[in-house]
């Protein structure tokens, strides 16, 4: 159906419209992003702001006959922007794979099929920032080094987007990450996934993965330098450090303290097959130490943890009611109060129905962030169980 959007009178707002963007206004209140009005209580919100008029998009509209009928609504749009979010994450790992074919056999880097899944996990970000964040938790354990690329590229799209940088910029930065791992083609399999301690050798050889990936992506027709700058600096320290070039403190550019900060964190909560992923949590305390030794941007490490939350969104939580659940929305006003889907039981060791539990109105409270495997769960099992459910 073709979007018609029209501006209407903030007193003409009714629930089932779908707002677009804030028309005329007395003060300066921005729209987080766009959607339908569920409740009185968003109308009189905007209201307060002192908002006059908005944009809204009428062939959006839903007649509403029901509170219950908003939120089924509510609930059948979450569930299919993440269907829609792990579509494009696994047409990204099916493009990984055949990148790492093409720089394996010295052929030249088909980019397009790139800038076009980056611009689509873009728009899925702008749409719904919690989908694509909820999707990348998901890991297969066979499949780090495809899904390590696809979620550095997913992260810094996520946090460039926090930080207003512009869609121009966000493209560059998303294509950079995707490719700032290729190189690791041309490292020996033994090495590569060395469930052990590297000897100095091999890690003076792991390495030159960076060095082998800006060769690959300087040979790659229609690159911009921004892209290749992310890739090349990712592995390098504000103390000079890092690796390969040893660069150091403001000849690190805010993007690549970016990367790193993005590379750093997937790495950490990543689960392999000889490492279990740190929860969100315990990973952000690893990023703040990082930062202290003077390792990573202090400032940053701090926006990117905003960005994320401090339970991210498809994360896992153990409540004090000794049930597992998922962070579905972030309280930005209560951090530690999210909403949340319960679905398993650990004193029963065994899943449960599922419920969603706002814990801002709940007595129930996180005990601590935990991680599928802990459980011996599969992420995948538990996605598609609770997208299932609603």
């Amino acid at each position: 159906m073709k979007e018609v959007k029209v501006e209407i009178n903030i007193n003409d707002l009714k629930v089932g419209h779908y707002v677009d963007k804030i028309g005329k206004q007395l003060g300066h209140f921005n729209l987080a992003s766009s959607g339908h009005v569920k409740n009185d209580k968003v109308i009189n919100n905007f209201k307060d702001k002192k908002v006059l008029s908005v944009f809204i998009d009428k062939s959006k509209t839903i007649e509403i006959s029901s509170a219950i009928d908003i939120k089924k609504i509510a609930k059948e749009k979450i569930s299919a922007d993440l269907k829609y979010a792990k579509e494009i994450f696994n047409e990204s790992k099916e493009i990984q794979k055949s990148l790492f074919s093409q720089a394996l056999s010295s052929a030249d880097i088909e980019l397009a099929p790139v800038i076009s899944v980056c611009n689509k996990s873009i728009d899925a970000i702008f749409n719904n920032p919690d989908s694509l964040a909820c999707i990348v938790n998901i890991r297969e354990k066979d499949q780090y080094l495809l899904e390590h690329s696809v979620a550095v590229s997913i992260y810094i799209t996520i946090f460039s987007r926090y930080l207003n940088l512009d869609r121009e910029i966000i493209e560059q930065l998303s294509i950079g990450a995707f490719l700032h791992d290729i190189g690791k083609v041309m490292i020996p399999d033994e090495i590569l996934n060395k469930p052990g301690k590297l000897t100095d050798t091999e890690y003076s050889i792991m390495k030159t993965h960076v060095n082998h990936s800006i060769d690959i992506i300087k040979k790659t027709v229609g690159i911009s330098e921004l892209s290749l700058e992310v890739a090349a600096l990712h592995h390098e320290k504000l103390d000079g450090t890092g690796y390969p070039f040893q660069v150091k403190g403001e000849n690190i550019s805010q993007f690549g303290r970016m990367i790193a900060i993005c590379d750093i964190f997937d790495a950490l909560t990543a689960t392999r097959v000889y490492k279990k992923g740190f929860s969100h949590p315990k990973a952000f305390v690893i990023l703040r130490e990082l930062a202290q030794s003077n390792h990573l941007d202090t400032k940053l490490v701090d926006h990117f943890i905003k960005c994320i939350g401090v339970f991210p969104v498809g994360s896992l939580v153990q409540l004090d009611s000794k049930k597992l659940a998922m962070i579905e929305k972030r309280n930005d006003k209560n951090p530690t109060k999210p909403k949340v889907r319960s679905f398993y039981s650990v004193t029963v060791k065994d899943f449960v129905d599922a419920e969603d539990i706002n814990l801002a109105e709940s007595s129930d409270f996180i005990e601590k962030g935990v991680c599928a495997e802990e459980f011996d769960l599969d992420m995948n099992i538990i996605i598609e169980m609770l997208m299932m459910d609603g």
